[in-house]
């Protein structure tokens, strides 16, 4: 990074160094609080994609493939130490970046440390299995190795959180990175670049280049890339995997959800009400996971409803760096539009609106990109509004009356991300869980992640798994030895078996 006389200035990061674009150009990233300019990115083109591969499969090759497991562990360990003694300017940072309120960005920060800790305690543990085979003369086992060099594409609401999921998987397993941040919130991800460095890892297994979709589309293209992870809308998700497909590169595509939190008559209705607003409300609804879609039994649907209702204009909005605010604003402009025009077209559909509906304004909110906590209620399931993705703080409430009328309008989506049920029946829970179509399930919560659960969705939510142990398998592959120590002499040919 070079310091201007107006605004901080990013290069590219690549090889171990800080490096200019090929072209000349740049462009700002906004404070989505202040609407103003706050740092100049460079935009990457084919040419700088090209340069990080080349750079992670040099350093791969030439070092992090022979780096002990021991090693990688010790070099992510002092990485997660460095990023939890840097938490609160990286929050800060990002706040500034995406508008996300600061106990949240900091939390993601801690949490990055986390997942870091959690996949270092597995480097020097990836060991194959022996299998026994039905002949006595030979030896089989199936070696773990890492794929090599993958390209991480990741989005602008958690990037930090984003990073931890797919970063500290892939480097664990002893692959190098290059790493494309979303041109709406690049900072962080570059800052962190630094503590790479002085964690010391070897120049070239973390590489960043920064852009817009020409970068991410050059990356999905690139040769040399032996898979890609993506964050992103299910509409870019389909352009990189077709891109990745012309060069048969594997893909993760973690996308977008419209996620049902099915309340049954029978729940703790405070308990309920509150994870059912914190799984809309929290961080401005701009989540995959976001609980978009609240299904209240009817017996119990007006009590709820209220009570969201009445909740919902107390939320503190404010600047999202000050600890007191509750929601910040949308991360940047076209995403304001895009939540207005569903907002919009929800009330043309029929859908009775509750509470909110428009900008927030105010003297404390400046001209920020703020909007009022919406809620809808009376919502049919075949509305846009329940059946697309919104991102942001507009809140759908479907009744029901049946638990098997539940599943259907649970599952009556071409998403299946995450899903949340409440209920003191420990048979339905089991029941309505099984019934799912969802890639994660929480009962009697929401919006709760751990280091060491499995993410990710089925449908149109993607396809693959982040986090835990089956996030670290992601980035690894097979390898299966067979060892013939018989003397006998084989027919050349019959295979044998």
């Amino acid at each position: 990074m070079e310091k201007s006389d107006r605004l901080p200035s990013y290069d590219l990061y690549i090889g171990g160094r800080w490096v200019p674009s090929s072209g000349p150009e740049r462009f700002p990233t906004f404070n989505p609080f202040t609407r103003q300019p706050w740092a100049t990115i460079s935009q990457a083109d084919a040419s700088d994609v090209a340069s990080a591969i080349a750079a992670a499969r040099h350093a791969y090759e030439t070092t992090w493939r022979g780096t002990s497991g021991l090693e990688r562990g010790r070099l992510l360990f002092k990485l997660a130490d460095l990023v939890d003694g840097s938490a609160e300017r990286i929050g800060n940072l990002e706040t500034t970046d995406n508008g996300k309120v600061i106990r949240e960005t900091t939390g993601q920060a801690r949490y990055l440390a986390r997942v870091l800790r959690f996949y270092a305690g597995y480097a020097d543990k990836l060991w194959g299995k022996v299998i026994p085979l039905d002949r006595g003369d030979v030896f089989d086992y199936a070696a773990l190795e890492p794929l090599g060099v993958v390209g991480l594409i990741i989005a602008w609401n958690s990037p930090m959180a984003m990073l931890g999921n797919k970063a500290a998987a892939a480097l664990a397993a002893g692959n190098c990175v290059v790493v494309k941040p979303s041109e709406h919130a690049s900072v962080t991800t570059l800052e962190f670049c630094k503590l790479v460095e002085e964690a010391g890892f070897p120049a070239g297994v973390f590489n960043v280049v920064t852009g817009d979709a020409r970068t991410g589309d050059a990356l999905a293209k690139a040769e040399g890339l032996d898979k890609i992870s993506f964050t992103g809308s299910g509409t870019a998700g389909r352009l990189v995997a077709a891109a990745a497909g012309r060069t048969l590169t594997p893909v993760i595509m973690e996308l977008g959800g419209k996620s049902p939190n099915i309340i049954f008559a029978d729940a703790d209705l405070k308990k309920a009400s509150t994870g059912a607003f914190a799984g809309i409300f929290g961080a401005t609804g701009q989540t995959c996971i976001a609980g978009s879609r609240l299904l209240v039994q009817r017996i119990v649907y007006d009590e709820v409803v209220t009570h969201i209702v009445e909740r919902a204009p107390a939320i503190r909005l404010g600047d999202p760096r000050m600890a007191e605010t509750e929601m910040g604003t949308v991360a940047n402009e076209p995403q304001f539009n895009r939540i207005m025009d569903y907002i919009g077209s929800a009330k043309s559909e029929g859908a009775t609106l509750m509470t909110g509906g428009g900008r927030a304004t105010g003297e404390a909110l400046g001209d920020g990109l703020f909007i009022q906590p919406t809620v809808f209620a009376e919502v049919r399931n075949d509305m846009r509004l329940a059946q697309e993705e919104i991102f942001g703080p507009v809140l759908a409430i479907i009744p029901f009356d049946t638990e098997e009328e539940a599943i259907t309008i649970a599952n009556g989506t071409s998403y299946g991300l995450a899903s949340g049920i409440w209920t003191q029946d420990i048979n339905r829970a089991m029941r309505v869980s099984r019934a799912m179509r969802s890639g994660l399930v929480w009962i009697n919560t929401y919006r709760a992640v751990a280091a060491q659960m499995p993410f990710g969705g089925v449908k149109d939510s993607g396809f693959g798994r982040e986090r835990g142990e089956e996030g670290l398998m992601e980035f690894m592959t097979a390898k299966n030895v067979m060892i013939n120590y018989s003397d006998d002499e084989r027919d050349p040919f019959a295979i044998q078996t």
